[in-house]
C-alpha cells in the first residue's frame, strides 16, 4: 500500500531549526501535491505547508509563514520542510500527506483531500 515516511523530526532548543524529510512509498512526489500537517496533543491536526504538483505552487499557515520553507527533490523523491526559529508551540506530531489532485489557497490545509499519509515524526521545542 502506497503510503508517505516521515523523518527528521526531534527536540530543539526555542529559536532553533530542524529539517523533516518525507519519502514517498510506492507512487512518485512528480505528480502529488504534498502537505504537512502536524498535531500537538489536545489540539486538532493543522495543516503547516503544502506544495503543489508540477507547478511547485506553496502554502503555508500563518502561524509558520517566514520561518518553514517546504521544497521538493524530484532526484530523490523527496519532500522538506525546512524549520527556522522554531517556537514551544511548533511542538507536534507532524505528518506528511499526498495526493494527485492540486488544491487552491482556501482548500490546501483540508486533510480529507490527502489519499497517502505517513506515521508521522514528534517535534519537541523546548523553552
Amino acid at each position: 500500500e502506497a503510503h508517505t515516511v516521515e523523518s527528521g523530526g526531534g527536540l530543539v532548543q526555542a529559536g532553533g531549526s530542524l529539517t523533516l524529510s518525507c519519502a514517498a512509498s510506492g507512487f512518485t512526489f512528480e505528480n502529488s501535491a504534498v502537505c504537512w500537517f502536524r498535531q500537538a496533543p489536545g489540539k486538532e491536526r493543522e495543516g503547516v505547508s503544502y506544495i503543489g504538483t508540477s507547478d511547485l505552487t506553496t502554502y503555508y499557515a500563518d502561524s509558520v509563514k517566514g520561518r518553514f520553507t517546504i521544497s521538493k527533490d524530484y532526484a530523490k523523491n523527496t519532500v522538506y520542510l525546512r524549520m527556522n526559529s522554531l517556537k514551544p508551540e511548533d511542538t507536534a506530531v507532524y505528518y506528511c500527506a499526498a495526493t494527485s489532485s492540486p488544491s487552491g489557497a482556501s482548500t490546501w490545509p483540508e486533510d480529507w483531500r490527502y489519499h497517502y499519509w505517513g506515521q508521522g515524526t514528534q517535534v519537541t521545542v523546548s523553552s
